[in-house]
């Protein structure tokens, strides 16, 4: 196969195993001008996902009202009737991953023996964290924690009707509060990193260790051979570009509207479809100017920003909120999630259906289709690490970390309810919960301005970094492959985040993420397979 090198990944440093093929990078890749600009694309791949995406943009737009019922009823089903399927799924992701840590296998190296970190502990984490959760935090980190607590503590909590966790604490505030930050850890913590640590570790390891190109394709090698290389690579990398995709644009979707929300919380512009479809637009020109920047340059400097912002409010609601509670709170919010966590992840002869199918099975199988975005995100900032390393990273520390902000936020707005009487941040939107916690804090106004800015920079680095991994996929696993193509995906990012907004709202963009999420769990599963075949002829 051709040197790795000469498409701009990294050839192993140290004693290396390569995979044999005959496969080089980029064979299938039709190569054309369009006017000043370049396109090197991966015919079939490039072909069938643009077309599919095109086509659903315009069918979605063309009949918004049915098509926002199809998507309602799509999700219900799903979750209803492969809930067991995505929590078992889920399950094994983290325990594989617990295995890993402790197992030889802990030793091997991404990028060879030899190799050596790419980047510093300081902008790795800020990378994928950015890249990870950034939006979904600021939307659930103060709407998800008291929702589950209001649910829990209702005199109705266990009935059918209930969106309680586990059956809730009717009447019980303590023991609410103790489980509805239990459940928002769960679908924050170990579950959601150990999804993204195996796409990661796949990519990485098949790519920067065997010499194969940077796409999911490559991952299968061990189980389908050269056969990867035609139509059953062909429809893996597909399902990846629509997981990506998908599960991209639910969350921009979230971020369009409580960035919406906010904007008119403070200054009373009005919220409309108008509204809503002039932002995604605006952001996303913003995202197209970080494409073109690149990794190191774009993305980097941008996420890096968002790390200090986000530390900046965190640290401002820690000090003016309930200080001593959020503190004594993080531990034992961690206690409780442990002391839960066997229930929660049960997938049988529960009777919790609404949380367990609304909540947690969209949760896991929103987490699955972001998983090829984030993972060969992560997969490209972490050469040089090693296996036990690289996984104790992307497991623990976020993991960790969700769990302060969620214990912050979340937690501070549970103790305004509980102690001061606090209705506002229980009656507002889901979107205008974050906005309605600030207002009883002091500084209203500039936190919540925080917070907007905060979600337009989330907004624009997941947009950003997915262009940047769609491109891979599309373009045959070159990671250096022209703008162009980058800024055509991260068009049609913010357009399908438009369509989905237009054709049936949250529902509709839940949908999708659920929609993509379930074929891309049995694809994960097999990945399983192939990481441990790849690890065991490893030099370590």
């Amino acid at each position: 196969m051709s040197d790795p090198n000469e498409q701009g990944i990294p050839a192993p440093e140290g004693p290396a195993n390569l995979i044999d093929t005959e496969y080089e990078v980029g064979q299938d890749n039709v190569e054309v001008s369009v006017g000043p600009f370049g396109l090197d694309i991966h015919n079939p791949v490039f072909a069938i996902s643009g077309l599919t995406i095109i086509a659903f943009v315009f069918v979605t737009l063309a009949f918004q009202e049915s098509a926002g019922a199809a998507f309602g009823d799509l999700r219900d089903w799903l979750t209803g009737t492969f809930d067991w399927f995505f929590l078992t799924a889920a399950n094994i992701f983290v325990l594989l991953c617990l295995f890993l840590i402790v197992s030889p296998y802990g030793k091997v190296r991404i990028g060879g023996k030899d190799a050596t970190p790419d980047y510093s502990y300081t902008g790795w984490f800020a990378m994928l964290f950015a890249a990870g959760m950034g939006i979904g935090l600021m939307f659930y980190g103060v709407s998800e924690p008291i929702s589950h607590f209001s649910s829990s503590v209702a005199e109705g909590a266990g009935s059918p009707d209930s969106w309680a966790p586990l059956g809730g604490a009717a009447g019980n505030t303590a023991e609410a509060r103790d489980l509805g930050m239990a459940a928002t850890i769960f679908h924050w913590g170990l579950h959601p990193w150990a999804i993204y640590a195996i796409v990661a570790l796949a990519l990485a390891l098949f790519s920067y260790n065997k010499g194969l190109p940077l796409t999911m394709r490559s991952v299968f090698y061990p189980i389908f051979g050269e056969r990867v290389w035609g139509w059953t690579g062909h429809i893996i990398d597909i399902l990846a570009v629509f997981a990506t995709l998908f599960g991209l644009a639910t969350s921009l979707g979230f971020g369009a509207e409580q960035a919406m929300a906010g904007l008119d919380h403070i200054f009373g512009i009005g919220v409309s479809d108008v509204s809503k479809v002039v932002l995604i637009v605006a952001i996303t020109g913003v995202a197209l100017v970080s494409v073109v920047a690149g990794l190191d340059a774009g993305v980097k400097r941008l996420s890096e920003i968002n790390m200090i912002l986000a530390a900046l409010l965190l640290v401002f609601v820690l000090i003016v909120g309930p200080t001593v509670a959020i503190l004594t709170g993080f531990f034992h919010n961690l206690y409780e999630y442990a002391r839960y966590l066997p229930e929660l992840s049960n997938p049988f002869g529960r009777t919790d259906d609404n949380f367990r199918q609304g909540w947690t099975a969209f949760y896991w199988a929103w987490w699955i289709s972001w998983s090829p975005f984030v993972g060969m995100f992560i997969a490209r900032v972490s050469r040089g690490r090693s296996v036990r390393e690289f996984i104790t990273c992307v497991l623990i520390i976020p993991s960790l970390v969700s769990v302060f902000w969620m214990t912050t936020f979340g937690g501070t707005a549970i103790d305004q309810l509980v102690n001061d009487g606090y209705q506002v941040v229980v009656d507002a939107p889901l979107e205008l919960k974050l906005f309605a916690m600030l207002e009883a804090l002091p500084l209203q106004q500039i936190t919540s301005f925080i917070a907007i800015v905060l979600v337009i920079v989330f907004f624009v680095t997941s947009s950003d970094s997915g262009s940047l991994v769609i491109d891979t996929i599309t373009a045959g696993g070159k990671i250096d492959a022209p703008a162009a193509q980058r800024v055509f995906w991260a068009c049609f990012e913010g357009l399908v985040a438009i369509a989905l907004l237009l054709g049936g709202g949250l529902a509709a963009l839940q949908a999708m993420a659920v929609s993509t999420g379930f074929p891309f769990t049995i694809v994960l599963l097999l990945a399983c397979f192939a990481i441990l075949k790849g690890l065991h002829s490893e030099p370590r």
